[in-house]
């Protein structure tokens, strides 16, 4: 599984259906793809964040969870980072 060059964003969901909350499939996607694709490259302070590159096309990424009221944080999503961003947040040498 790979990701594809036109996108910049993966934005996971939680689906509410019978009255209980499932994953949709970029949760799954986005799960994947930190597992066996990207590498892990650093993590802020808190480490809820963390930066991974593709070693496909040397993209930034960056997991983050953008629901911080719900339970761990809410669904993930992984967007591109530019290096200019990547060394500010996480101070790497990029």
């Amino acid at each position: 599984m790979t990701i594809r060059p036109e996108e910049i964003e993966i934005m996971g969901r939680w689906l509410s259906r019978g009255g209980r909350i499932s994953a949709d499939a970029n949760c799954s996607r986005i799960d994947t793809l930190v597992a066996t694709h990207l590498r892990e490259v650093a993590r802020d302070p808190s480490g809820w964040d963390v930066l991974y590159i593709d070693p496909l096309d040397l993209r930034y990424w960056e997991l983050v969870y953008l629901e911080s009221d719900l339970q761990g944080g809410g669904p993930p999503t992984l967007r591109q980072l530019s290096a200019e961003l990547a060394r500010g947040k996480y101070g790497i040498d990029v």
